[in-house]
């Protein structure tokens, strides 16, 4: 090994004529530098080589969805049904695919670390604090719906040495999973591209290894910026969406159905905007008389008062006949069917997708959809607990203080997140009345606060407040002891002098 290997997609010849502009990553070579280069060899470089492999495999599916999240997906078959002017002139009308992802995301809120009573904190909160880990969370996942699945990556910043937490977008990063050990073998993350799309700086991951690649002309400069040889793990986990044991980067919320259940409502709703313009001005055929008997503006005569026509050469009057415009009912009819597709597909009530449907929905049957979407989102925040718990462990281990990853305790540490239904001001003080005559250490617990609706911050707030209170009650408890042990000592003093006093008297 000479220190260079190429950086392409798999086979060279096979790569010869692509059109690399369309995906992020292009050809090149890769030169270590630093003092780590010796360890630059054949494994790295297949690891790399596998990975822009996958990566251009999943780009265009990736750019795919979030051009459907954004709205900016192409009207397709509608050729013959509108006209080309209008085809072109379109932009989608519906945001079912920001719906179904959005929907699922606001209910997968973390709210902060619960340190259990008694436990110690190994910095996890400042280290949260810090890298503004609540917001990125909410990112993340999003991220996450949106193409499949999203990464959480640690490392130690080079230039202040404090461990960072940065989340990537999954059309920005790759990664291969190892199933032996159920966990990311290696992985690859873009930060930073040029104007054109292609990548200039990137990150490969490998166990206790961190290499920094950088773009030098039509070449790539790798250097190793973190190595740690008592880290087994890469320090990159996934935030997946329904992950299965064949998909262990889960899948989209922004399914192949939802595509093309979304097209067919882009369609109907251009075909319906066309046929209103056709609905709106009526159709009217003059049978016998020649085009050229219309002079001017032929919309102008259409809204004119009073019109005339003349006899014709035989002296015949020409038949005037009116047709009847098309209706919208159908469309109307088609966008309900359309909508009660997408809301079986995302489980999401139809009325929330912009349908007023023709029989309205009852409200048990809104709360049942509303179920079924919770229930998929605590599945998910407890899968999302564990990947985060995963990427806290090897960050604390970063921070140092550890001889190993196993040494790190996070036993005591917990993540909290903000309740997914969302219930009144009253029906949360019922709960909490009831439960407290039944059970009052649970509604005066954390637990109990949270099911109240208190942030994170409120309940430190109130448990501060309660630190203070009975603090305030032993000092006052104190005060109150001393002075009656004073004026105990007074009397017991006033007695034995009076004793004193009286026994002379009597000899």
């Amino acid at each position: 090994m000479n220190g260079s290997g190429t950086l392409v997609t798999g086979n060279p010849e096979a790569d010869e004529g692509r059109d690399y502009l369309a995906a992020p990553l292009a050809a090149g070579y890769v030169t270590p530098v630093g003092g780590m280069a010796a360890e630059w060899g054949d494994a790295q470089l297949g690891q790399l080589r596998t990975l822009a492999r996958v990566w251009n495999e999943h780009f265009k599916r990736n750019q795919l969805r979030g051009a459907y999240y954004d709205g900016r997906e192409i009207l397709h078959d509608v050729a013959g049904s509108i006209p080309e002017s209008v085809a072109n002139r379109a932009q989608c009308p519906v945001d079912w695919p920001r719906k179904a992802v959005t929907s699922l995301a606001d209910k997968s809120s973390l709210a902060g670390f619960d340190i259990r009573q008694g436990a110690t904190d190994p910095g996890v909160v400042d280290l949260a604090d810090r890298v503004g880990l609540v917001p990125m969370m909410g990112q993340a996942i999003t991220s996450a719906y949106k193409h499949s699945c999203s990464f959480l990556t640690a490392y130690p910043d080079r230039e202040t040495g404090q461990v960072q937490i940065v989340a990537r977008a999954a059309d920005w990063s790759a990664a291969v999973w190892d199933r032996r050990l159920n966990r990311i073998k290696c992985a690859l993350t873009v930060t930073d591209d040029d104007r054109l799309g292609k990548a200039t700086a990137m990150t490969l991951w490998l166990p206790g290894r961190a290499w920094e690649l950088t773009a030098d002309g039509g070449a790539w400069r790798a250097e190793c910026t973190w190595r740690d040889d008592a880290c087994p793990v890469v320090p990159v986990v996934p935030i997946a969406y329904d992950r299965q044991l064949d998909r262990p980067f889960g899948r989209s919320r922004i399914s192949r159905t939802l595509m093309a259940l979304t097209d067919m409502g882009y369609r109907t709703m251009v075909e319906m905007d066309t046929s209103a313009a056709f609905y709106a001005a009526p159709r009217i055929w003059f049978l016998g008389l020649d085009p050229e008997s219309f002079q001017g503006n032929k919309w102008g005569r259409l809204l004119t008062s009073l019109n005339s026509v003349s006899r014709d050469e035989d002296g015949l009057v020409p038949t005037i006949q009116q047709l009847s415009q098309a209706s919208m009912t159908p469309y109307s009819d088609m966008l309900e069917t359309i909508a009660m597709m997408v809301s079986s597909a995302t489980d999401i009530p139809a009325e929330a997708l912009g349908i007023r449907l023709s029989n309205p929905t009852s409200v048990e049957a809104i709360n049942a959809a509303e179920q079924r979407l919770s229930r998929i989102a605590e599945r998910q925040n407890r899968e999302f607990s564990g990947q985060l718990m995963r990427l806290l462990r090897v960050a604390v281990y970063m921070q140092g203080g550890y001889a190993k990853l196993d040494d790190v305790d996070l036993s005591g540490v917990t993540p909290v997140w903000e309740p997914v239904n969302v219930s009144s001001d009253a029906a949360k003080a019922d709960w909490l009345t009831k439960v407290g005559s039944v059970d009052q250490a649970l509604a005066t617990s954390d637990v109990g606060r949270r099911r109240l609706g208190l942030s994170e911050a409120e309940i430190k707030s109130v448990k501060a407040y309660e630190t203070q209170q009975r603090a305030q009650s032993n000092l006052d408890a104190l005060r109150q002891s001393i002075a009656q042990g004073g004026a105990q000592q007074q009397q017991a003093g006033a007695e034995q002098a009076d004793a004193q006093t009286e026994q002379p008297a009597q000899q």
